[in-house]
């Protein structure tokens, strides 16, 4: 099945440049393609695509971490890539904390996007190389310099076989190879990371890895 995606960007320019890179690629279907904030907010619950390409700044004072915040409370089965200029950290991290489950930026060459959406969607947390090293770098020095330390609660909220395929994604595995791995389906892989989240009141793998871990 195609990969349905929807584009969220307020330069047109920037905007049509995405919608052709999908439009020409086999495997990958547009459903949507917005220019604000107040549009991703009203197209996405009805589009409902498998995954949303999000811009950071909207224009007008819009932000699409906001967006992502508000949006994956209600949908968490929609998956949010930020595709930006930004590389600094605590947009990075913000948009993390937000919900994203991936971030990319807007120079990488357009096979990458392409790879970069189909990791997403097969259970990856796909990142240019630049942003996962400042993602790395950050949970270095956390661990150097540990404020927290997880709650015995954390530790048993989570089955063992949810233990088990959160200690996979830790690894970096995809769904389909954790579902390799376990002898089951990639949805059942779903399922439990879904509830995962849901325990641990998290958005994305890397909160996820960050707060069981007590990293």
């Amino acid at each position: 099945m195609d990969i349905t995606i929807c584009i969220v960007d307020d330069n047109k320019d920037i905007r049509s440049a995405l919608e052709q890179i999908i439009l020409m690629s086999e495997g990958y279907r547009l459903i949507g393609s917005v220019g604000s904030a107040a549009e991703a907010m009203d197209q996405i619950p009805k589009l409902k695509p498998d995954i949303v390409l999000m811009d950071i700044n909207l224009g007008e004072g819009e932000n699409g971490i906001d967006c992502v915040r508000q949006l994956k409370s209600e949908y968490k089965d929609i998956l949010f890539m930020m595709c930006t200029v930004y590389e600094d950290d605590e947009k990075i991290f913000e948009a993390l904390s937000a919900g994203a489950n991936g971030y990319i930026l807007k120079k990488t060459a357009p096979h990458k996007l392409l790879e970069a959406i189909r990791e997403l969607q097969d259970g990856g947390a796909p990142m240019s190389s630049q942003i996962a090293r400042k993602v790395v770098a950050a949970f270095q020095q956390k661990q150097k310099n540990p404020t927290e330390v997880p709650e015995s609660s954390t530790l048993n909220v989570l089955s063992n076989r949810e233990k088990e395929i959160l200690e996979l994604l830790a690894k970096g595995m995809l769904y389909k190879e954790i579902a390799a791995s376990l002898f089951i389906s990639q949805e059942t892989v779903r399922k439990h990371v879904y509830h995962i989240y849901e325990k641990l009141h998290v958005n994305n793998r890397v909160e996820a890895i960050n707060k069981f871990f007590g990293r």
